[in-house]
């Protein structure tokens, strides 16, 4: 019987690990500074920006199975971080965001951001601030 524990214990001890190597990349990746602000002023735009190039069937498959990856995540209640961490609690739905953005774009391309970006402009050149991607990304 006390093996059990043991094994209980082995794997709440492995969670946590594991969720605290996620907090760390996530503290890793987050946009610096006033970024991060910006970032999340951005965020209806880019949930817009995720749904339309997750549905366009012009993109790659991996690159549509990351988006609806990320969509799911962003619906579901439960985050990395609890909302009541302060700064990373409500962050870290940017953060994510903004690091599979730079990995879509890598692979998909500038142009078909640009193409689906329901926002201005100016919301465009911001989101490239924000995720560090640049003119010559992916296949342009």
């Amino acid at each position: 019987m006390a093996w059990y524990w043991e094994v209980l214990i082995g794997i709440a001890v492995a969670l946590v690990v594991v969720w605290v190597a996620l907090v760390v990349v996530l503290v890793a990746v987050r946009p610096r500074g006033a970024l991060l602000r910006e970032a999340l002023r951005l965020l209806p735009d880019v949930l817009r920006l995720v749904r339309r190039l997750a549905a366009d069937r012009d993109m790659p498959r991996g690159v549509r199975v990351r988006l609806w990856l990320l969509l799911a995540y962003l619906a579901l209640p439960i985050d990395l971080v609890p909302d009541f961490v302060p700064v990373l609690g409500y962050a870290d739905d940017a953060i994510v965001v903004t690091a599979v953005l730079r990995s879509v774009v890598r692979r998909a391309g500038l142009d078909a951001a640009r193409r689906h970006w329901p926002g201005s402009d100016d919301g465009f050149a911001t989101l490239q601030r924000v995720t560090g991607i640049t003119p010559d990304a992916g296949r342009t």
